[in-house]
């Protein structure tokens, strides 16, 4: 049993991540972010929920880039293949879902 008070967590270092839960090879982590990412593609599934902060979610679709931003509560499903780079808007607090080992 774990209760996390996610608005308390910060990394010591952009997009470090607590590991909250691996059930059956998929894991659940919370990260904290000053920084962007960088432009990836998952081997399978995200999920990525804005916990506190914004983030600015850039993504290509049929070779375009787009972008949305994301507020508190809002989710980003990222399905395989899917292209995509996170740009937090000052501190970000993030709960991603996805397959261990994911990048």
């Amino acid at each position: 049993m774990k209760i996390i008070k996610s608005a308390l967590y910060k990394a010591d270092r952009a997009w470090g991540a607590m590991d909250i839960a691996n059930m059956n090879g998929v894991t659940t982590r919370l990260h904290w972010t000053d920084q962007p990412y960088k432009w990836h593609i998952n081997d399978g599934e995200e999920v990525f929920a804005v916990l506190q902060g914004e983030v600015m979610m850039h993504y290509r679709e049929s070779g375009q880039e787009k972008k949305s931003l994301l507020e508190v509560g809002d989710i980003f499903y990222a399905s395989v293949g899917t292209e995509h780079v996170a740009h937090p808007v000052g501190e970000a607090r993030i709960l991603v879902i996805e397959k261990e080992g994911s990048v």
